[in-house]
């Protein structure tokens, strides 16, 4: 399942940062996280460990991840390293600079397990993740053009 969504923001990438790499910020945004931190003293950069908890289709989602890009003011990548409810997962987070501002890409690409089961669901689930992708962009452009 992959899912990839871009939206044009009239904010330069460096008022867009931070609510990329600021975990209270990122809650702002993220619409179905509930919880978001850093799980050592390294904060930013390739290799920090993360834990994030997300309510998806009435569950809790609990994901330990490894930062794997960390480009200030340009993308921001990780990777599931175990968790529940997926066989694996990892996200990118891009901001570019535009003529009228930027232009942030969120992608995400995971595997739900349950063979045949998870084969079969994987387009349901893709396309309700794709709705509250396009929800987060929303919000994210509104709190960065503030």
């Amino acid at each position: 399942m992959r899912v990839e969504k871009s939206i044009e923001i009239t904010a330069p990438v460096e008022k867009i940062w931070p609510f990329l790499a600021e975990p209270e910020k990122i809650l702002k945004w993220y619409i179905p996280l509930q919880k978001f931190e850093y799980t050592s003293a390294q904060h930013s950069g390739e290799g920090a460990p993360l834990y994030f908890e997300e309510k998806t289709s009435g569950q809790l989602m609990k994901l330990n991840c490894t930062v794997t890009e960390w480009v200030e003011n340009e993308r921001f990548a990780f990777k599931m390293t175990s968790g529940n409810m997926l066989k694996s997962y990892q996200e990118k987070w891009k901001v570019e600079t535009t003529p009228f501002g930027s232009r942030f890409t969120f992608t995400e690409e995971g595997k739900l397990p349950y063979g045949v089961i998870g084969s079969l669901i994987e387009p349901l689930v893709q396309r309700g993740s794709a709705n509250t992708v396009e929800k987060m962009l929303f919000r994210l452009k509104s709190l960065a053009e503030a």
